[in-house]
């Protein structure tokens, strides 16, 4: 059915054509979604041109200084995967969830109660402060995950048994979750007072490249950490999950016809709380892999809205895990180079406008527009 027709004159004048926006009946080719995606960010990358040229800079010696500070040597593109690092994390938190339309908004939350997780490890502490640096690892890594599983608990447990709506729920627990931090940090683990806990001792650190130097020079000053490794295999897994197994099929089905997959006999409850805990398993290893690799102690300031951040990557990699990956390292880019540029200006207004983009984005995924001659009446 024609949901729009430019039938009517304007003012006064008969266009000798009709345009009609109606719903796609078959699927647009694969190729047609990716490039809507690159649309967005040129759309974007326009916008964000302009507001520098109205504030009296140079858009482009803006934009290619971005990329010199992000991918102009071995050293920033280091910086830029350790903040790419937990948007790959929390934005395959997101995708997994999405995959299924269950749209879990709580990320930030779960990356928090993450960090909670793997700094009570230390600070408890749970291993004794001599224990090797891979009992650390291994252990703070599942606690981290264990958090941010049971923070994705709640509402998916509220969702499968009560139809709460999930963004609410998710949306809500993430400040529950920042002024639960807040009171470990301010009340039981404060360094004198501070709005932080005391530093973790090196075999509580993820490995950095440059712990290696000695034995490979190249990797000397370099940051990025284990982290790393953490999101490429998680990467690896969720796409064998979602391509290849049984339970892929059933999270890609319920996603796109629930009738369909009821009728299949797939429990929806058991695989809504299923995904919300795999999805807050993975932000919360985000906050595990930003505190043990990065910042060594458990703070209030430890995201810039990574949580939120997700939310865009994923739907700019169209859910695909392998794709959240390069995605993930773009705006790891955009955030270590903004600050150079203004901090919370432009680098957030692009963001703004990629997300409003992708929603225009969907409108033309689910529709087409027609134009044809208009036959004289």
């Amino acid at each position: 059915m024609t949901q729009a027709d430019s039938t009517k004159p304007i003012m006064g004048f008969k266009l000798p054509f009709k345009m009609k926006v109606e719903p796609r009946v078959v699927d647009p080719p694969r190729w047609y979604s990716p490039m809507l995606s690159v649309i967005a960010v040129v759309v974007a990358l326009m916008i964000g041109a302009l507001v520098i040229w109205l504030g009296g800079g140079e858009p482009w010696k803006v934009y290619a200084h971005i990329a010199r500070s992000s991918f102009g040597s071995v050293g920033v593109l280091s910086d830029t995967m350790v903040k790419a690092i937990p948007l790959m994390l929390v934005g395959l938190a997101c995708s997994f969830a999405f995959r299924m339309r269950l749209w879990n908004i709580g990320a930030e939350g779960q990356f928090f109660l993450g960090a909670f997780g793997a700094s009570m490890i230390v600070l408890l502490p749970v291993l004794p402060e001599e224990a090797p640096k891979w009992q650390f690892i291994i252990v703070m890594a599942l606690s981290g995950m264990l958090f941010g599983a049971l923070w994705g608990f709640v509402p998916g447990f509220l969702k499968a048994k009560f139809n709460v709506n999930e963004i609410i729920s998710t949306l809500m627990m993430n400040y529950i979750a920042v002024e639960w931090n807040n009171f470990f940090i301010y009340a039981v683990w404060t360094e004198g007072g501070f709005q932080m806990s005391r530093m973790f001792q090196r075999n509580a650190w993820l490995p950095r490249l440059s712990d290696f130097a000695e034995a490979i020079p190249v990797f000397r000053g370099l940051t990025t950490h284990m982290g790393l490794l953490f999101a490429i295999v998680a990467a690896i897994i969720l796409w064998l999950v979602l391509s290849k197994s049984q339970w892929g099929y059933e999270i890609r089905l319920i996603g796109d016809n629930p009738r369909a997959a009821e009728y299949a006999g797939i429990s929806i409850s058991k695989n809504v709380i299923l995904v919300m805990l795999v999805s807050g398993a993975l932000a919360g290893l985000a906050g595990m892999s930003e505190i043990a690799g990065v910042v060594h102690r458990l703070q209030g300031a430890i995201s810039p809205g990574y949580g939120y951040t997700g939310i865009i990557i994923a739907w700019l990699a169209k859910l695909n895990p392998l794709a959240v990956i390069l995605v993930s390292i773009l705006f790891g880019a955009l955030i270590l180079a903004g600050r150079e540029v203004q901090p919370s200006g432009v680098p957030t207004l692009i963001q703004g406008v990629i997300m409003v983009s992708l929603i225009a984005i969907d409108f033309f995924l689910r529709n087409r527009i027609r134009i044809t001659r208009r036959v004289e009446e």
